[in-house]
């Protein structure tokens, strides 16, 4: 395909972007067509969230450019972007919290009436549009009281009121469950018979397939590749054009003798869960989390770490009854949590990748160091950095400007410098690359085998197969099932984890 296919709407031509130490795009051209549904693929740091944010005018490119329906444009800023008629759906969610789902959804564009905005019209068209979204959503709910996956669905929302020609969704079904994937996936067909270019990046291969007409491979910034059909393009081949090599098998699940218990629920109740949870982890077991979005796996999480008070039952550790009262007594009892909400609630994006490693070490034993050894700290952090093969220009840079895997491989990096003991990963590869994938489950097999507990969370059925020595399928905020590995099929573990079979299984 070449830069500037007669026809395109839009095209990157030549797109080079470099920041200090770090070339992330390198002559980058391809076009998409109208009606098109492009699918952009490349593990992370292959320079995809650069390519969205220069056609966002978050920035400028080095060199080349881009041309939208054949005209040169140079985007200075988000707004220059939305006026040519461009939409991003971000991973990272862009919405206000405390203010309302209908004002969310018109932000910028509230219709007004006599000087005044009209309350009314706003409330109307943000139901229209839950309409389309196939959601059942009081306008005035404020965001803050939604999911993660509901409020994905109010940043999809306000593209479609937009009406863009150009929508780019960058890894738009990361927290949706299984009904708004689909829901999405219909919508963003009918965009596409609309005669709008979609840019569509997700990690999750069967998405690609179902629903994207071609696909432009990057690898370390590079344009690689680009297929035009991907009736014609086997899965294999695509992993191995994203990744410079083959993999195999991703999960190369190890087995590993097991010991003692080492934390068990016993009659846990709280906020998200209908019913009283009891499960049990044993030292070196990875013990896995099935379920739906919202089936209560990151509530559980919340409660065993401390974060949300319990409102019944109790947590046990080494057989032991244990106060953990708050994530302080948590990360003193030696436990560590990886949220799902990585941007939210587990980097500090302003701080560099050595700070946000070494601050979990600081407030062991419950007390803030009076005294800071800042040349141990480097040196811990720049061994962990290479452990854990964080790719970032150094340990000084700014996390926040990481891609989403060497983010997540930084938060585990911080949980190993406080020698955790027992670590809850929440969708520990959401938003993440088969490559990376690939090395953070490395990373969890040989915390399992050198003694570390492993608890983690996913709505990915083969990644929960292909990790876990045990898997507990929750739907609904209660446990419906407990299924060993070799027990475990996809169509078992589904209909545990369907509400309206749950309690049949």
């Amino acid at each position: 395909m070449t830069p500037r296919e007669e026809g395109a709407l839009l095209s990157y031509s030549g797109v080079g972007k470099v920041f200090p130490g770090v070339v992330a795009l390198d002559g980058v051209s391809f076009s998409v067509r109208p009606g098109e549904i492009r699918a952009l693929m490349g593990e992370n740091g292959a320079g995809k969230s650069t390519l969205l944010k220069i056609l966002a005018g978050e920035y400028r490119p080095d060199s080349g450019g881009l041309t939208v329906a054949g005209e040169p444009v140079a985007f200075a800023s988000p707004r220059d972007s939305a006026a040519a008629g461009v939409s991003i759906i971000h991973q990272e969610l862009h919405l206000a919290p405390d203010m309302s789902v209908a004002e969310n959804l018109l932000l910028g564009a509230y219709p007004t009436r006599g000087g005044l905005l009209d309350k009314a019209a706003i409330r109307a068209k943000a139901a229209e549009i839950l309409k389309r979204l196939g959601e059942d959503i009081d306008p005035d709910t404020p965001v803050s009281a939604l999911s993660i996956g509901k409020r994905q669905m109010i940043e999809i929302g306000k593209a479609l009121l937009r009406d863009a020609r150009i929508i780019a969704f960058d890894e738009p079904t990361s927290s949706l469950s299984a009904r708004e994937t689909q829901t999405l996936m219909r919508i963003i067909r009918d965009l596409a018979a609309e005669g709008r270019a979609i840019l569509y990046v997700s990690h999750r291969m069967e998405e690609v397939f179902a629903l994207c007409d071609s696909v432009t491979v990057l690898r370390d910034g590079r344009h690689v590749v680009d297929y035009p059909r991907m009736a014609d393009l086997p899965e294999a081949q695509l992993i191995s054009d994203m990744a410079g090599r083959a993999i195999a098998d991703i999960y190369d699940y190890r087995a590993r003798p097991l010991g003692d218990e080492v934390i068990a629920a016993e009659g846990l109740l709280g906020p998200g869960l209908s019913r009283p949870v009891d499960v049990t982890a044993r030292k070196g077991e990875i013990l896995g989390f099935f379920g739906l979005v919202g089936a209560g796996r990151s509530e559980l999480f919340k409660l065993l770490y401390g974060a949300v008070a319990p409102t019944a039952g109790r947590v046990r550790l080494h057989g032991a009854a244990a106060a953990v009262n708050s994530p302080r007594d948590g990360i003193a009892a030696g436990m560590a949590l990886c949220p799902e909400d990585r941007k939210g609630e587990a980097i500090f994006p302003l701080g560099s990748v050595r700070e946000n490693i070494v601050v979990a070490p600081r407030n062991l034993g419950g007390r803030i160091k009076a005294f800071l050894n800042m040349g141990a700290e480097a040196k811990q952090a720049d061994d962990l950095i290479a452990l854990m093969r964080v790719k970032t220009a150094s340990a000084a840079t700014a996390i926040g400007s990481l891609s989403g895997g060497n983010q997540q491989k930084a938060v585990i990096a911080r949980w190993l410098a406080a020698e955790s003991d027992i670590l809850l990963m929440d969708e520990p590869t959401r938003g993440i690359d088969v490559g990376a994938r690939s090395e953070i489950y490395g990373h969890i097999y040989r915390l399992a085998e050198s003694g570390k507990t492993v608890l983690f969370a996913s709505s990915d059925m083969p990644e929960v197969m292909g990790v876990a020595d045990r898997i507990v399928v929750m739907c609904e905020g209660a446990v419906a099932g407990i299924v060993s590995r070799d027990e475990a099929t996809p169509d078992f573990l589904l209909r545990l984890a369907l509400p309206d079979a749950a309690g049949s299984v």
